[in-house]
């Protein structure tokens, strides 16, 4: 059932009951006044024939039956007269005042007063007075009957003009849940103009900017799904080109060991020949051999320092347990006048088997951290810790030098970048902090990958 006609109804019952209420009124007022009438009547036709009995005296039945005849019809009562075989004398004429009609029988029910009939004795008969209300109850049904249709005319045209102003006040109720219905269906550009009324207009209002809050929020989450999406094929991205990368250095770092490192060692071997041979004819000649072996040695160990940086061997033969154990220590010995305090997991095997992505971005990180640490900091302690979590390997660098956060915000900081693209590209978390008293701490936490098995 709708809203209008709920409404209606409840407006139709509450004039229903304001109509009987006026009606019953009505009514009550007619039958005070036909009991009044009709009561008084009874009374006085009562006494008037009780005071007739000379008539009787003097004419007998026949007398008194000629003395009612031209007396007539008294009004509100019915006479009869009857001798004492209870046979009928006289009766009283009917009426003549609205002759041939009667009032309903219900309305003549609740407004006819229950008055007994009274019985007049005479010596050889008696007279009985019945009240009649009839044309009483009869002009109150007439008085009432055009009051009937004016309420019902007036209840009628009530109900149509109150549903036809239920229409209107309820019309912007309509354009909202068509509105809701549009939006239901994906229709989010939907608003609501031209509602009538101070309500249909704030209703107005209220819609538009649920509408235009609901059409931000769908464009906010398609930009978010896109940015995520981004996001993800640029990590995708990232994680290609650093894969392409270390491939690219170990590709490099082979091809300096195996062809310039066998080359500088021919140099080596030639040059060493060459100044045996002349120590014993030029020494000139011999020095001069013995600086072209002492430069193929420093190529040959800044080749290998290289190599080194370019990819670890000892990440490719052994591990990252015992890469970063070489990688520290290298560090220690470059940097005597720094403290080192490394803390590992207690077995290797807890990082065997380790993912070629995560071992490279454990150890890079590592690596760029700590050398930001003695390149930038000045720092005179370094803790370095790697332990196997739930979430997979967490890794901390703890410096006590003097870089600050604000720092690593602003621009030109590629280090921090690339350690924290990396991380992310695997999708862990990255994150800086600064150390008490001084320095800055490098966290990481990366999911455990291992490598899989193709059988």
């Amino acid at each position: 059932m709708s809203l209008r006609l709920q409404v209606n109804l409840i407006i139709t019952m509450l004039l229903a009951l304001f109509a009987s209420v006026l009606i019953w009124l009505q009514i009550d007022n007619t039958r005070r006044s036909v009991h009044e009438e009709v009561v008084g009547a009874n009374v006085v036709a009562a006494q008037l024939l009780s005071r007739m009995q000379w008539v009787y005296g003097n004419s007998g039945l026949a007398g008194m039956a000629e003395f009612l005849n031209q007396v007539g019809r008294i009004r509100a009562n019915e006479v009869t007269l009857l001798d004492d075989h209870n046979t009928l004398i006289y009766r009283s004429p009917s009426a003549l005042y609205k002759a041939g009609r009667e009032a309903p029988q219900w309305y003549s029910r609740i407004v006819s007063p229950p008055l007994p009939p009274k019985d007049i004795s005479l010596p050889n008969g008696r007279i009985v007075l019945q009240a009649d209300a009839s044309r009483a109850v009869l002009d109150g049904w007439d008085d009432l009957r055009p009051m009937l249709w004016i309420v019902l005319a007036g209840f009628v045209l009530a109900n149509v003009l109150i549903y036809a102003l239920m229409g209107r006040a309820l019309r912007p109720l309509h354009s909202l849940v068509q509105g809701m219905r549009q939006m239901a269906d994906g229709n989010y550009d939907t608003r609501l103009t031209g509602l009538s009324g101070r309500e249909g207009r704030q209703i107005g209002l209220a819609f538009n900017h649920m509408a235009q809050s609901v059409q931000d929020s769908i464009e906010a989450k398609r930009q978010a799904k896109e940015a995520a999406l981004a996001l993800a094929e640029n990590r995708e991205l990232t994680q290609m080109i650093q894969d392409r990368i270390e491939r690219e250095r170990a590709a490099i770092s082979r091809e300096l060991h195996d062809e310039l490192g066998q080359q500088v060692t021919a140099i080596k071997s030639v040059s060493l020949a060459i100044a045996r041979r002349a120590a014993p004819i030029d020494p000139g000649i011999e020095q001069s051999a013995r600086l072209v072996v002492d430069g193929a040695d420093q190529i040959y160990d800044g080749m290998h320092r290289m190599i080194a940086r370019l990819r670890p061997l000892a990440l490719d033969h052994f591990g990252l347990y015992d890469a970063l154990i070489d990688l520290l220590g290298d560090c220690q010995l470059q940097h005597s006048e720094v403290g080192f305090a490394v803390s590992l997991p207690e077995s290797r095997d807890e990082l065997a088997d380790l993912d070629d992505a995560l071992a490279t971005a454990i150890y890079r990180i590592a690596q760029e951290a700590v050398n930001n640490a003695l390149r930038h900091a000045q720092a005179t302690r370094l803790e370095v810790q790697l332990s196997v979590v739930a979430l997979g390997l967490k890794l901390t660098v703890t410096d006590n030098g003097q870089g600050q956060l604000a720092q690593f915000q602003a621009p030109g900081h590629f280090g921090v970048s690339g350690m924290r693209e990396r991380v992310q590209a695997l999708g862990g978390s990255f994150a800086l902090a600064q150390a008490e008293p001084c320095g800055v701490s490098v966290r990481v936490t990366l999911p455990m990958m291992k490598k899989q098995n193709n059988a």
